[in-house]
């Protein structure tokens, strides 16, 4: 059998169309056609990749005097990686589905932590408030302390729940042939709503400028309204930021699956370094926060520092992506 002939074979036998093969190639249906009719023949990283979607062997592929039957056992060395069932596979997704929205409600409730400590110091400002200056600083800590620690008990108990899966962002996997078919459908399905969330994020991310610009127009001289306006203004980013992550796990959890995007071998290889990195970023986020307050005795403006370095957060991880690409 020649390998257009071993490739429409195998790809029949496991209900996988030419279109699907194609799309989980990244070519045209048609470069599949023309393999299956020996009128073209594939590049050397294709001929991998078909080999790791129907677990077979490249000699199985490539020599036309080895059928199925008669292929060596050791023609093709040990393949140690873990084996992704369909069971397994939409488990994940059913997991990753149940903690979309309280992991987008932990993060808003972090982006919004410092809104209280805003406001009460800008109403001890005010004569006729009737709050303290220790009394705003002390009640808004505490208010900013337990928004931030209910958020980081959801995001260790989310992180429980898909702790058996951690494996998917780390190590190389495989995958039959129908699971394949079934995370590319689903993602394709989901490719519209992705699409208009991200939209919609960043349109509010945009917009987010509105009520400070506002403010500065209408309120530059009222501390207390100024501040509201600051505040609508977080409160504005982080509906954007939920947008994204509600719209952003479904779609990374279908290229986990498919190895794609962010997951690729490749980026799994380099993904400890960047976890490194993330730690480092948001310990020194910390420092700036103590350091700030403790110096300038002004915790209001301190605590600017975390919603601050969640909006920058996502330019220095496309950063650090670029920076490790390069060294590889």
């Amino acid at each position: 059998m020649t390998f257009g002939e071993k490739l429409s074979k195998i790809r029949k036998e496991n209900n996988i169309t030419q279109e699907q093969l194609a799309d989980t190639l990244g070519v045209s249906r048609q470069s599949i056609s023309k393999w299956e009719s020996d009128l073209a023949f594939p590049e050397t990283d294709k001929i991998v990749r078909i080999s790791e979607i129907f677990h077979c062997s490249l000699d199985y592929l490539l020599k036309n005097g080895i059928t199925e039957k008669e292929e060596p056992m050791t023609s093709a060395p040990a393949d140690t990686r873990r084996t992704v069932t369909m069971e397994e596979a939409e488990r994940f997704l059913s997991i990753k589905k149940k903690n979309v929205l309280p992991t987008a409600v932990a993060t808003f409730l972090c982006i919004l932590s410092p809104i209280c400590l805003m406001l009460l110091g800008a109403m001890s400002e005010q004569s006729n408030a009737g709050v303290s200056e220790n009394m705003a600083g002390g009640s808004g800590m505490v208010i900013l302390l337990i928004m931030v620690a209910v958020a980081v008990v959801i995001f260790i108990a989310t992180g429980k729940h898909t702790e058996e899966f951690a494996f998917l962002e780390k190590e190389e996997i495989r995958v039959s042939a129908d699971v394949l078919r079934f995370a590319r459908e689903k993602k394709e399905a989901y490719r519209t709503a992705y699409t208009r969330g991200n939209a919609i994020g960043t349109l509010l991310c945009i917009l987010s400028l509105v009520p400070l610009f506002l403010g500065v127009m209408l309120f530059e001289e009222d501390a207390l309204m100024m501040t509201m306006m600051l505040c609508g203004m977080l409160v504005i980013i982080g509906i954007g930021v939920m947008f994204f992550i509600c719209v952003g796990m479904p779609w990374a959890s279908y290229n986990k699956l498919l190895q794609e995007d962010d997951y690729t071998p490749e980026k799994k290889a380099a993904s400890g370094v960047i976890s490194g990195i993330t730690v480092v970023y948001w310990i020194m986020a910390t420092a700036v926060f103590l350091c700030l307050g403790f110096l300038t005795d002004n915790w209001k403006y301190s605590g600017l520092v975390w919603p601050i370095a969640g909006v920058l957060y996502p330019a220095v991880l496309i950063l650090c992506k670029l920076a490790v690409g390069k060294k590889k």
